[in-house]
């Protein structure tokens, strides 16, 4: 094929008495790729895998594979034989020198139209994986679409080829050097979801009245779980960016935001950012920091050199809203600690980062729906000059993902 990159060339030569020559010769015909697969379920790397027929003579052949401009992992390539095992064996592989190429030494013990597969890693070309989501007016589900990116730098053309992920169906696909496709290959309905509100202590200010700006927003996101009954759940689903929409209920959808979600196991969550909120006032304080069981050195003018302490956080929490919210609130404790008293349930997600879950029912004619946390905990061994409190005196701006 004039217009191929990769030059796969085979000669047969006959072990005979005669003068052989030694030289590479290369055939002008080109075997035509009779299937090729690309392998995109390793995002670092991308194999391909392609079947060729070699036309084979009984004896010796030297089958010269070259890629001139193709960004082929020469270490990654494998010659497998498919039609006789028993009777085609290659013996040798060879590099010349200064040349993008390699001569495969293949015997055999006939005359064959033999079917080979071809692997080997090729760069510049790879996939990004990317999805839509429009929630609907009632922002209970979201009909979500997830499409593959394929991108081909790698210098080769593949006029047809099976595109695998790690999940999903395989497509039949071609795509060119220097081309860039968009493929959808996953789509799920009604795919439920929550709307989660998040405050992180370490990153949201603590008090808002006492800020200049009283009017703090809390991010706020749809999470959406890889599971079975969600109309998900059969593969693990790639990261990539998300796009978020919702049905503005007059046949048009409203642009909500963007976010870039991590793999998502089957089982786990996912929550997709979609803006600030208002509508619910976090008011955190600490009541008590003070040191006990305070451990000195025994020279003549002791010196603490250790001490735990005493610490009682709380945390007021008001929905304005007219309907029922969830509240994932992130608290930090550093170093060694115990918890003495929590009035609410939660879970670690590390050594010294806790998670709460708190549904907030809907305002009512009073007011707003309130619900308050409180943490008496002891951190313990501190040395005093290395204290890490739990909360900087002046949290940092909140960083957008």
């Amino acid at each position: 094929m004039n217009g191929k990159r990769i030059k796969l060339m085979a000669i047969v030569l006959l072990l005979m008495v005669s003068v052989v020559s030694q030289g590479r010769i290369k055939l002008v015909a080109l075997p035509e790729r009779a299937a090729t697969v690309i392998r995109l379920d390793n995002p670092r790397a991308t194999l391909i895998e392609e079947e060729r027929v070699l036309t084979l003579q009984k004896g010796l052949n030297k089958v010269d594979f070259s890629w001139k401009a193709v960004s082929i992992d020469a270490d990654s390539i494998r010659l497998q034989v498919l039609d006789h095992p028993k009777n085609v064996t290659l013996l040798n592989v060879s590099y010349p020198p200064n040349e993008a190429a390699l001569v495969w030494e293949i015997s055999s013990d006939g005359d064959y139209a033999e079917k080979v597969r071809i692997s080997y890693l090729l760069s510049n070309i790879d996939r990004l994986i990317t999805y839509k989501a429009i929630a609907d007016k009632a922002e209970t589900a979201v009909d979500l679409k997830s499409y593959l990116v394929l991108r081909n730098f790698s210098g080769e053309d593949f006029d047809k080829a099976r595109v695998l992920l790690d999940y999903g169906e395989s497509f039949e696909q071609g795509i060119d050097h220097e081309e860039t496709k968009q493929m959808l290959f996953l789509k799920a309905a009604k795919v439920p979801i929550t709307k989660i509100w998040t405050f992180d202590a370490a990153r949201l200010p603590w008090d808002p009245e006492q800020l200049e700006n009283r009017n703090v927003g809390i991010p706020v996101s749809y999470r959406i779980v890889n599971e079975v009954k969600s109309g998900l759940g059969e593969f693990a689903l790639w990261g990539g960016k998300a796009r978020i929409f919702q049905d503005d209920g007059h046949e048009s959808t409203i642009f909500l935001g963007e976010d870039v979600t991590a793999m998502v196991p089957v089982g786990e969550k996912t929550e997709l950012y979609i803006g600030d909120s208002r509508d619910i006032v976090v008011t955190q304080r600490k009541m008590d920091d003070t040191q006990i069981n305070k451990r000195y050195n025994n020279d003549r003018s002791p010196k603490l050199v250790l001490y735990d302490t005493n610490e009682i956080i709380t945390a007021k929490i008001e929905n304005f809203k007219d309907s029922p919210a969830v509240l994932t609130m992130i608290q930090h404790i550093p170093g060694q600690w115990d918890m003495k008293k929590c009035n609410m349930k939660y879970k670690k997600k590390d050594a010294n980062t806790l998670e709460f879950e708190i549904t907030l029912p809907a305002r009512t004619r009073n007011g707003p729906a309130t619900k308050e946390l409180t943490m008496h905990y002891n951190r313990r061994n501190i040395r005093p000059g290395v204290d890490i409190r739990p909360m900087p005196p002046a949290p940092p701006p909140l960083i957008r993902r």
